[in-house]
């Protein structure tokens, strides 16, 4: 039975005194986090506690303490060394990594050529936190996605849960990992030196079997090479490249259905000895615009007698079927060459090539000559005639453009005559006696030199009236309709007489405005329409126009005496 040493009485229900002093009745905390380690609490100066005691002790017991052997509990070698530093396994391990090497086997189905494959793996086993990690060296052209295969993490060993330690791993084992079974068959020199260290011997290291398919992708294919004599093509490169023979020919497609001859230009390269074909196209011709005829190549010239039946449509030609292709001398000015079944005439040539021929084949003669190089002939543009409907100038431009345009004004004139019109009186001249009383209003734009007629309403004449003409440009009588000639302002003279459009009016008043513009234009106006004006209104001629007139006539007498 425990005795309650403070106050003698065992330590029943009953015996023990509440302490009325206690103000603090939480447990007290003996230990303390210090850099993120738990350390024993020191008391604070003077207070007399102990970390380890929640409640204080006597002196009594204290000085029991104090006169305890220690040897009794540590023996009597008072000289012991100190204790350890104590070095975290993050920085003990920092940075240390075990690897290993292995492979796994993965199998392949649905495939002739192989059955499976050997994938080679790494895996490494990082110290500071036992984590690991599996990685797959890239291989080029595998056509397999490689790299890192599973991330770092702690990795389960069996179905319970347990953790893969470094003291599982060893060389010559298996280990799955999330259902594949990895093969470890070597490591590194630091990963067995610190095994070793640990007092764990290691295995017998292993080779990582052959991959077939690798093995089979490795070997070479047989492959032929034609033998050709390289020295004689490299001179013939430093010697040649760049020279170009220009032939100007025309190709004589007239025996195809609507064939034609179309001006070409022929292209010789001295290099390799082969040929290329370009059409010349003129500007708006109608063809597509792909100027080559033939893309530059050899071009047999003969070929063996068993490969002639045979259509090259379906086969070309070998080069081992041709007896001889073209050659510069088969290419002469003024003559006609077949290439491909299609015939070209050649009419001329460049300088170059003038002087490689001169050079090296003298005994070949060019002939050039000039030919009509034109794919079509110049057509003259015939305007049809005028049918009537809508206005000269806009069935005109029909037949000027594909999408017709209104046609142009002048602008300067618009500006300078908008809203001056010349109005005059007039009266129909007509047999029908119900049309003498009938008066109109003649009007003459001067913007757009148009003419609308309207016709005054009278009383009791049995005729509505209203417009009779609406604004637009009247041809004279007896003009062509291809090149009319309309009304202006010098025509119209008071008791003239104007036909409109098989109409005849004859006009008989003015506006006094119709005089002062005419008189400003008076050179363009002739002199009988101003006096029949004058003649109406009233009016003399002015002193200037006098003195102009009287010059006028001087001037013509002295040109008749001359």
């Amino acid at each position: 039975m425990s005795i309650n040493t403070r106050h003698g009485l065992p330590f029943l229900p009953g015996n023990s005194f509440r302490d009325l002093t206690k103000s603090a009745f939480h447990r007290a905390q003996t230990l303390d986090f210090k850099n993120g380690y738990a350390l024993p609490r020191r008391p604070a100066v003077g207070t007399g506690q102990d970390p380890l005691l929640s409640v204080n002790i006597s002196h009594s017991e204290r000085n029991q303490l104090i006169r305890d052997i220690p040897s009794l509990t540590y023996g009597t070698d008072t000289h012991r060394a100190p204790p350890l530093s104590f070095i975290p396994a993050h920085a003990a391990y920092d940075k240390k990594v075990l690897r290993f090497y292995g492979y796994f086997r993965q199998e392949v189905l649905h495939s002739p050529e192989e059955h499976f494959r050997i994938r080679p793996v790494v895996i490494y086993y990082h110290l500071e936190d036992d984590s690991m990690c599996v990685t797959e060296p890239p291989v080029e052209n595998s056509g397999i996605p490689q790299g890192k295969l599973i991330k770092r993490q702690r990795l389960p060993k069996n179905q319970r849960g347990d953790l893969y330690h470094w003291k599982d791993l060893n060389v010559g084992m298996d280990m799955s990992l999330f259902g594949t079974v990895y093969r470890i068959t070597h490591c590194d020199a630091f990963t067995q030196d610190f095994m070793e260290s640990q007092g764990i011997e290691l295995n017998e290291s292993e080779s990582i079997p052959n991959d077939p398919y690798t093995i089979r992708r490795v070997q070479a294919q047989q492959t032929h090479i034609t033998p050709y004599d390289h020295n004689h093509q490299l001179e013939r490169f430093l010697a040649l490249d760049r020279q170009v023979l220009r032939f100007y020919a025309l190709w004589d497609d007239s025996d195809s259905l609507y064939g034609e001859k179309r001006p070409v230009m022929l292209h010789y390269y001295l290099v390799d000895d082969s040929v290329d074909i370009c059409e010349h196209h003129e500007a708006n011709s109608g063809r597509d615009p792909f100027p080559v005829l033939l893309h530059r190549q050899k071009v047999p010239k003969h070929i063996k007698s068993s490969c002639e039946p045979f259509p090259s449509c379906v086969l070309e030609v070998s080069p081992q079927d041709v007896k001889e292709y073209f050659s510069p001398q088969d290419f002469r000015v003024g003559e006609e060459v077949t290439l491909m079944g299609r015939r070209f005439l050649l009419y001329d040539c460049d300088d170059f090539t003038r002087k490689y021929y001169e050079q090296n084949h003298p005994d070949i003669l060019l002939k050039p000559f000039t030919v009509d190089t034109r794919t079509q002939q110049d057509i003259t543009k015939v305007i049809p005639p005028y049918n009537g409907f809508g206005s000269l100038e806009d069935s005109l431009q029909n037949c000027l453009s594909l999408i017709p345009e209104p046609p142009k004004k002048d602008v300067i004139k618009l500006l300078e005559n908008d809203n001056k019109v010349l109005r005059y009186m007039a009266r129909l001249d007509s047999q029908n006696p119900l049309d003498e009383g009938r008066r109109f209003i003649l009007s003459y734009y001067l913007s757009d030199d148009m003419i609308s007629i309207f016709e005054k309403s009278t009383r009791n004449s049995g005729i509505i009236g209203g417009k009779f003409l609406e604004k637009t440009r009247v041809p004279k009588p007896g003009s062509s309709v291809e090149n009319p000639e309309y009304f202006g302002p010098a025509d119209f003279s008071i008791g003239g007489t104007v036909e409109v459009f098989g109409h005849r009016f004859v006009l008989m008043d003015a506006d006094r405005y119709v005089l002062s513009y005419l008189e400003s234009l008076s050179h363009h106006i002739p002199e009988h329409t101003l006096s029949s004006l004058r003649q109406k209104f009233g009016v003399s001629k002015t002193l200037d126009q006098e003195e102009q007139h009287e010059a006028e006539t001087d001037g013509a007498a002295v040109v008749f005496q001359n």
